[in-house]
């Protein structure tokens, strides 16, 4: 196990997670739909309890928590781009549109925080002592949200566009209405569409 490699991820998850609040505040003002409203501002209230879980991690490994490096000023720029394409969206006064482009970014952002909170709880089995303490912890409290957060509004993305192609949409998704927290779910979940009103 790389110790720097492991900081490296920490201190992305952490920016990351970061802007993820700054995505969510931004989504939540893009979204007409009443029950995806709802759902990211649940979201948004999930990730800000995350920050407060990564910043716990940093202390517990006495780690510094503004550690610059250039892998982070990269996630915050990214994190910084979703927003600015969904303000810019909501200033182009097409509502439709700016949700599409919120489901979108919501979508980008969410698959790169599963995989860090994937690679979090892969390193707790890797490391020993307090290290595996504190990751296995964090990683067991978050990652059921996060898979969460990525299939529902994967569903809710699709969905959507296929209402705003013309076509018979199923609102709220399959995947919120079964519940769904894993990759198999959600493949079931869509496959299971066309018998849902």
């Amino acid at each position: 196990m790389k110790n720097k490699q492991l900081k490296e991820l920490l201190i992305q998850s952490l920016e990351h997670e970061r802007g993820g609040v700054e995505v969510y505040t931004t989504a939540v003002q893009c979204a007409m739909n009443d029950d995806l409203r709802e759902e990211w501002s649940k979201y948004l209230g999930q990730t800000k309890h995350h920050v407060e879980v990564l910043i716990g991690v940093f202390q517990d490994l006495s780690l510094d928590i503004d550690e610059e490096t250039p892998g982070r000023q990269i996630v915050h720029d990214l994190g910084a781009a979703l927003v600015k394409a969904m303000n810019a969206a909501l200033k182009a006064g097409d509502p439709v549109a700016a949700e599409l482009v919120a489901c979108e970014c919501v979508v980008l952002a969410e698959t790169k925080d599963h995989l860090n909170w994937e690679l979090i709880g892969a390193c707790a089995k890797k490391v020993g002592g307090v290290e595996a303490s504190v990751l296995k912890a964090a990683s067991e409290e978050v990652e059921d949200e996060e898979d969460e957060h990525l299939y529902h509004t994967k569903g809710w993305c699709r969905e959507l566009w296929i209402e705003s192609l013309g076509m018979r949409a199923v609102l709220p998704p399959p995947e919120e209405r079964k519940h769904v927290k894993t990759a198999i779910g959600a493949s079931r979940a869509e496959q299971a569409r066309g018998t849902m009103r």
